[in-house]
């Protein structure tokens, strides 16, 4: 594999204007916070293609600015930073009804997805009814029959066209597909969805898997599947769209699907000089060369068309009819505050109604973290500063779309909040009310180093609440700003209570009384060892976490699922807690919910858990020290968690004998599904099922064949 050298974005930001006394260069200022906040339509096509042109030129110039001789120099990092050229010497390396499916009577209770609003369904690639489960790994869909249990059986598989990524099943058996397809669109995206909204197009990346997967993809495809006769799935609807998929929700019938999509490039835009080493000597040549490239990129931008900017989706019938779905100007949305380049769109559609085209709201914006209730979906994107001074603060950007039309996002309206959240569970709408956790950077002086132009930072955390008035998102209250120096960890909302988790040394649990949005403020605070990632609400006034254990003097870590008893708000209480394996151990539900499983009927959780004990250095089979199992806990809130056992899995893996691992193909449990007094443990290589009485002794394992390239 043969890799080029060029400015990344993450560089870019930090180091544009970084010499000759940080000034910027002409055009490239730092921009002020925009805290009118608002979204506005395009008149017409030519002023969509005109502010398309522009926004790309800056990126463009931006990243080229920061390659001139000198910009690096007060980042420590030499007159070049290592970034500068492209083209270098390099070597060369390597859902519902009772009797659906199976035809038997359903378990009594049963888990689903592990969904952060009730009701909003989030895609997943594992989805469930409680007779069947459906699977995507590798490039297929694994339909099975799940029940009674003893007779789990693979029904049917379907081959996906590109690299399958979620779905989502409702209650008519429609099985809606996502994934990402190369349909070789005009110009150079960035691959993987674009960095910073696609700012360096990959060059020369090494292509892995079936198809490249997602590093080659330019679209997404939604595939509906008619699953009603499990043994038989049946593709009755496709629909193609540029871009990467981000998430996707469904209510009843209403599936909102959220997209990101990098600029497309023309192909002779180019973010590096060629290499030479005369070049590489004579800084003012580099420079002039620079700027010449600079002009010459310009000019191709605007030489572009819009439908190269914008390539049509397409779609295609149970008949196999292609109609093209071109874009609509009037679809399109800009905002007035600084964004770094790049499309999100929020695609609606109404699986009753079976319309070819989905309606279709556009951002120029980056993508960034996405909420939803029943009624609405947020989108929330960081400001975008051009470089690192004194004096700045994170700020978010928040766009609300109301989705109570069928087929269709509603701009409802935006407004503006201090610091960043950590993930979608720092967003929560209730009773029309916004609450939002963020963590506020603030960027100060540095006095013992005059030098350090760009400051130190510092930070803090709190709560907001917000609420539509008069089209635009208004702060309605802010809670004290709390744990100066530490970050937000997790965060969770319930009613009117909330719950935020921050980390430094130990894990300060601060629980907040939001039924004034006007006042949110901290009720209590419990600090313990460690940090939690992810809090579920269990019952009226207990939230289980999962999370790392670390003891304050430091050490390896482990971890942890702990029991808070927070019926008090003012003295929450940690009353029970579990190690979970030993020190390095891993499990995916540390970062993904949707790995967390609690079964509130049988008071048991289920989290996916992997270690890998070999000495570094060892010369020992891989698999020798390989474990991956399905850890199961029982809740009890009067006597706390204990261990009930694992299903094991790590066997699956070692008959495949090391297929190429990828970002979609993980030697790992993944998800569990729990029915009655059965839990069934999912991975990419296969699903298997045991009695919760005896989790060591599987009653039945249907296996998938390794994905191959």
């Amino acid at each position: 594999m043969r890799f080029s050298l060029f400015g990344t974005v993450g560089l870019t930001l930090l180091a544009v204007g970084c010499g000759d006394g940080g000034k910027a260069p002409e055009g490239l200022d730092n921009e002020p916070v925009q805290q009118s906040l608002k979204l506005t339509t395009f008149n017409d096509c030519p002023a969509l293609e005109q502010y398309i042109e522009d926004t790309a030129t800056k990126q463009m110039r931006a990243n080229l600015e920061q390659q001139k001789p000198g910009y690096w120099e007060r980042f420590g990092r030499g007159r070049y930073g290592g970034v500068v050229f492209g083209p270098m010497p390099a070597e060369d390396s390597a859902g519902g009804g009772v009797t659906s499916g199976s035809g038997n009577q359903a378990p009594k209770d049963s888990t689903g997805t592990n969904n952060q609003v009730e009701g909003v369904h989030e895609s997943d690639f594992v989805q469930n009814d409680g007779t069947r489960i459906f699977v995507l790994s590798g490039n297929r869909l694994y339909a099975h029959r799940s029940w009674p249990a003893e007779q789990l059986t693979l029904a049917a598989t379907l081959e996906v066209e590109g690299w399958p990524r979620e779905m989502l099943l409702d209650e008519q058996d429609r099985l809606v597909i996502v994934s990402q397809v190369a349909r070789s669109l005009p110009g150079t995206p960035a691959k993987g969805g674009g960095m910073g909204g696609g700012m360096v197009p990959v060059a020369d990346m090494a292509c892995y898997g079936f198809g490249c997967g997602y590093y080659n993809a330019d679209s997404t495809k939604v595939t509906t599947v008619d699953v009603s006769d499990v043994a038989h799935p049946t593709v009755v609807d496709q629909v193609y769209l540029p871009g990467v998929f981000n998430q996707a929700r469904r209510v009843d019938s209403n599936v909102r699907l959220v997209l990101s999509d990098a600029f497309r490039w023309p192909e002779a835009v180019k973010f590096y000089v060629e290499y030479s080493e005369d070049l590489y000597k004579d800084e003012e040549k580099l420079t002039k060369t620079l700027d010449a490239l600079i002009a010459e990129n310009e000019k191709h931008i605007r030489a572009n068309t819009l439908d190269q900017w914008l390539p049509a989706g397409k779609h295609v019938d149970a008949a196999g009819v292609e109609t093209a779905l071109p874009t609509s100007c009037g679809d399109f949305y800009r905002s007035n505050a600084p964004s770094a380049l790049g499309f999100v769109t929020v695609a609606s559609l109404d699986l009753d109604a079976r319309t070819a085209a989905p309606g279709r709201t556009s951002l120029v914006a980056e993508p960034g973290t996405v909420y939803a209730s029943r009624e609405s979906l947020y989108l929330a994107h960081p400001h975008y500063w051009w470089w690192p001074e004194v004096g700045q603060k994170d700020f978010t950007y928040l766009h609300k779309f109301d989705l109570r039309q069928p087929g269709r996002a509603v701009y409802a309206g935006s407004g503006t909040v201090e610091g960043s959240p950590i993930n979608q569970f720092a967003l929560d709408e209730y009773e029309g009310v916004l609450r939002m956790a963020t963590t506020v950077t603030t960027r100060l002086p540095e006095p013992e180093h005059e030098d350090w132009w760009w400051g130190r930072t510092t930070t803090a955390s709190r709560v907001t609440t917000l609420g539509v008035k008069d089209g635009h998102l208004a702060e309605l209250g802010r809670s004290e700003d709390l744990a100066e120096g530490e970050r937000i960890f997790s965060a969770r909302f319930v009613g009117p209570r909330g719950y935020v988790v921050t980390f430094l040394q130990v894990d300060p649990l601060f629980t907040f009384d939001l039924s004034d949005p006007a006042n949110p403020h901290k009720v209590g605070e419990l600090k313990v060892p460690g940090f939690s990632t992810y809090m579920h609400p269990v019952g009226d006034h207990h939230l289980l976490t999962l999370g790392i254990h670390r003891e304050p003097t430091g050490g390896p870590s482990t971890l942890k699922l702990s029991l808070f008893d927070v019926g008090d708000m003012a003295n929450p209480k940690e009353v029970s807690t579990q190690l979970v394996g030993e020190a390095y151990g891993w499990s995916e539900a540390l970062y993904e919910h949707k790995a967390f499983n609690y079964f509130a009927a049988r008071g048991l959780v289920a989290i996916p858990f992997t270690d890998y004990s070999r000495s570094y250095g060892s010369s020992e089979d891989y698999w020798s020290g390989f474990r991956t199992e399905l850890r199961v806990f029982r809740v009890d809130l009067a006597a706390g968690i204990s261990p009930v056992g694992a299903v094991p899995m790590s066997d699956l893996f070692k008959t495949q004998n090391l297929p190429q691992w990828s970002y979609y193909y993980t030697p790992d449990v993944r998800r569990s599904v729990m029915a009655d007094d059965y839990v069934y443990a999912i991975s990419d290589a296969g699903v298997r099922v045991s009695k919760v009485q005896s989790l060591q002794t599987p009653l039945v394992t249907v296996p998938f064949p390794a994905s191959t390239p």
